[in-house]
């Protein structure tokens, strides 16, 4: 664990970002460095549609980034609006 109580990030996990705008996107950790993870997109977000009070409609759909690689400062990886969940842990 680590010092906010989040679980240790190591490769081979599965997360699942928080954000409302990502709601359904996952990534699997395949490298930890001291400050970030380099990480596989596994799913990509669902569609969804925000309305802004003033009646204007904005649709977040699907951007196709299955198998794209990202990296992600590993101070994101814990259940905050922003940050990430993690939904399948590995064998320390």
């Amino acid at each position: 664990m680590t010092e906010q109580g989040s679980p240790t990030v190591r490769p081979g996990q599965i997360w699942e970002d928080n954000d409302y705008r990502a709601k359904g996107r996952t990534l699997r950790v395949d490298a930890v460095d001291d400050t970030h993870a380099e990480c596989t997109v596994l799913t990509d977000r669902t569609t969804a549609t925000y309305r802004h009070p003033g009646g204007y409609v904005h649709q977040l759909g699907s951007t196709a980034t299955v198998g794209r690689k990202t990296r992600i400062a590993r101070r994101r990886f814990r259940p905050t609006s922003t940050g990430y969940r993690l939904v399948q842990d590995v064998q320390p």
